[in-house]
């Protein structure tokens, strides 16, 4: 192991031990959720958003405030409508009579965290206003342009039930979430402990690890992490596998309408790095890249009719494509 690797490794293993205390706060404060919340923080260690799917009153906005807590970051919950404007997101100017001058009122989007609940609830001129946001990571309000500060994480969620009323997110839209996560419900165990700590009066607050200067630190040192050419090359065969399955003798059977977008290769590289650091490695392994494939890949695989019908999920296809695609 060359001295390179050896500095990131020690590196990696500092932050590993701030990140779980991170978690450990979190888990004073949710009960269960980990996979989400290991999620959470690897789209954050990335500068990347998540989208989170799953049904009403598991959590969503105690995870991201809570998460916001322990940075003692800006937090900011924006409740999806259809009679949402973009206005209401980003902010407006406000003219003054008294001295015929306009000031800025900056809207909701103007913080650290930002939780965007039931984004499908509003028409596509609000959702593009926040993903234009995401993606840029600055606004602009009547021609003047604003930075949005740093730390910056979205995490939309939308529920998988309910349709009445909502507005599907475009593919190209829903491409700009680093991560599509999946959140199910708490087991037996843990819904008793849900019970107790909700209905005995006690206040649970999560302290703060890290100051946003150092979690700016962190995201830097993420990118740095190695990536040998070989991981490079196993990312890029599985995502060549979701556009050309034949190459890979992946039987899709017409299966796939749309592979994954180049973001996807990005995402994987970057997400298999944060994972590694949360492991306390300053170098990217396979089972990084494995640990994140369904997250970043599952949203970005459009699967047609004929999949629909003989209940092919894109989850489904990635478990194909990891099968058969060699690993390094």
């Amino acid at each position: 192991m060359n001295e390179e690797i050896k500095k990131l490794n020690s590196q990696s293993l500092l932050y590993a031990k701030k990140l779980q205390e991170i978690e450990a706060e979190l888990a004073n404060v949710i009960v269960g959720q980990q996979h989400v919340i290991e999620r959470l923080l690897i789209a954050l260690l990335s500068e990347g958003n998540v989208l989170l799917e799953g049904v009403p009153g598991l959590a969503k906005t105690l995870m991201i405030r809570t998460l916001a807590e322990t940075f003692a970051a800006k937090y900011g919950r924006i409740q999806f409508t259809p009679d949402l404007l973009p206005a209401d997101i980003i902010g407006t100017k406000i003219y003054n009579h008294r001295d015929g001058s306009f000031t800025t009122k900056k809207g909701p989007i103007f913080a650290n965290f930002i939780l965007a609940d039931e984004i499908n609830r509003a028409p596509p001129k609000v959702q593009s206003a926040l993903l234009e946001a995401m993606q840029e990571k600055q606004v602009t309000i009547s021609g003047d342009t604003f930075q949005l500060e740093k730390p910056f994480l979205v995490m939309a969620t939308q529920n998988p039930i309910e349709t009445e009323g909502t507005y599907r997110l475009p593919e190209a839209q829903v491409d700009r979430f680093m991560l599509k996560v999946l959140i199910t419900y708490p087991n037996k165990d843990q819904e008793k402990e849900i019970i107790t700590r909700m209905t005995e009066g006690k206040e649970h607050k999560a302290k703060r690890i890290l100051s946003a200067r150092e979690l700016l630190e962190l995201q830097r040192f993420v990118p740095q992490v190695y990536a040998d050419e070989r991981i490079k090359e196993y990312v890029a065969q599985i995502v060549d596998a979701t556009r050309h399955p034949e190459k890979y003798k992946v039987e899709m059977n017409g299966f796939i309408e749309y592979g994954a977008s180049p973001r996807a290769s990005i995402w994987l590289i970057l997400g298999a790095k944060a994972h590694a650091v949360m492991n306390g490695r300053g170098y990217v392994i396979p089972e990084d890249v494995k640990a994140i494939v369904h997250d970043v890949l599952r949203h970005r695989i459009i699967t047609t009719f004929e999949a629909d019908a003989e209940g092919i999920t894109s989850d489904t296809i990635i478990d194909r494509i990891i099968e058969k695609v060699k690993v390094p």
